[in-house]
């Protein structure tokens, strides 16, 4: 099972979508920061009003579910309409969270478990498994950096795992 969040918000106009995996790489492992500051922040957001190392999400294990915290006691953020001035603050499906002027949107992904793939589909001919397809097949996309792959369905936000850009991934065929 793999437990992740996924975050929209506005910016520039264009509309952002990340999603974090629990035990995804980061800057500080176990979270994943936002703020302005690319440095130190994992998810950067450009807006003056963001600080630049802002908050931090991570996975609460022994509770089974998101939180948020506060990493800039003299800009908090607001989180479902409270402001978080220290502490934590659990994230649900429907959570808002204000970062300066840029509220941001938590939608709790479901857990997504991937097939492996059986045949890999390069620029030349595939590369068979030991065992092949049953049924129908379905293709997928492997990351170019986490090499997981990811049903067509679900690649609207690049990779769910890592969020790098899918426009270089490898297809394959994943099994039924």
């Amino acid at each position: 099972m793999i437990n992740q969040l996924t975050l929209t918000w506005t910016e520039a106009g264009v509309r952002q979508t990340q999603t974090i995996q629990h035990g995804q790489p980061s800057k500080n492992p176990g979270t994943v920061r936002l703020g302005r500051d690319r440095a130190k922040c994992d998810l950067v957001l450009d807006d003056r009003s963001v600080s630049g190392l802002h908050i931090e999400i991570f996975f609460d294990r022994e509770l089974q579910e998101y939180a948020v915290r506060n990493l800039r006691p003299s800009n908090p953020p607001l989180v479902d309409g409270k402001i978080l001035a220290s502490g934590e603050a659990t994230l649900r499906s429907d959570s808002r969270i204000h970062l300066g002027q840029v509220q941001i949107d938590v939608v709790s992904a479901p857990a997504v478990q991937v097939a492996a793939p059986q045949t890999v589909l390069l620029c030349g001919p595939a590369i068979p498994s030991s065992s092949p397809p049953t049924g129908p097949s379905k293709y997928g996309l492997q990351c170019p950096k986490c090499d997981r792959v990811s049903p067509y369905a679900q690649l609207s936000a690049g990779c769910p795992w890592c969020g790098t850009s899918l426009a270089a991934a490898m297809s394959v065929v994943l099994s039924p």
